[in-house]
């Protein structure tokens, strides 16, 4: 069961949530981004992909062979304040240029937004309890796709010439949160009450990011 909890926590990152996020509003709306497809959206994809996720991982893995953290698991909270600090910069600056970008749609500034307040909100809980970022993700995932469908209105979309539902990718969403929250536990990461707080956070966040640039 090990590995496969371990494949589930690399795939699904929590830094990674805004590329996949990305990929996603680019399949069901490509015209948000001026794009009439999703690789017509490919370098915005890339930027999110390089800021948000390639960058943060670096900063870790300097981290690591620098001597300022013991491992990548990074199994202690207190080894985790110098990549979150890291990674919440980097968030911080991609919402701000978000932000003031009239190119970026305002659905994915919001999202943006949400998953740097979130971080902040981590990064101070952290100095309390190992509160669980894949869970965050996950959270944060699920609100973006649910505000998608409510504030956004997008039913359906399509796929290599398959029509999907968003019901579906919601489904898709939750039974995946439930995955890699139980990855975590398999893991021994985590207690549980560190995940439902997580995915409380991330969750919540994106609501909160909704009504305070809308």
């Amino acid at each position: 069961m090990k590995p496969i909890a371990h494949f589930f926590s690399i795939i699904l990152h929590p830094t990674a949530i805004l590329t996949y996020m990305a990929i996603l509003i680019s399949l069901i709306n490509p015209y948000l981004f001026g794009v009439r497809s999703l690789e017509g959206n490919a370098v915005f994809i890339l930027q999110v992909f390089f800021s948000t996720f390639f960058l943060p991982v670096v900063a870790a893995i300097m981290m690591y062979f620098l001597g300022f953290i013991e491992s990548l698991q990074m199994k202690d909270k207190q080894e985790r304040i110098g990549p979150m600090i890291a990674t919440l910069v980097f968030y911080t600056w991609v919402a701000y240029n978000f932000y003031k970008s009239s190119v970026v749609p305002t659905a994915f500034t919001v999202f943006t937004a949400g998953a740097t307040i979130a971080m902040f909100f981590a990064f101070v809980i952290n100095v309390f309890s190992k509160i669980s970022l894949h869970a965050i993700g996950m959270g944060g995932l699920l609100g973006m796709i649910l505000l998608t469908m409510v504030y956004y209105d997008y039913g359906t979309f399509e796929v290599m010439g398959w029509v999907i539902s968003t019901n579906l990718l919601l489904i898709i969403t939750i039974l995946l949160s439930g995955i890699v929250c139980t990855s975590r536990l398999i893991l021994e990461a985590h207690e549980p009450i560190e995940l439902y707080g997580g995915f409380f956070i991330g969750f919540g966040t994106q609501f909160l990011a909704m009504t305070l640039l809308t």
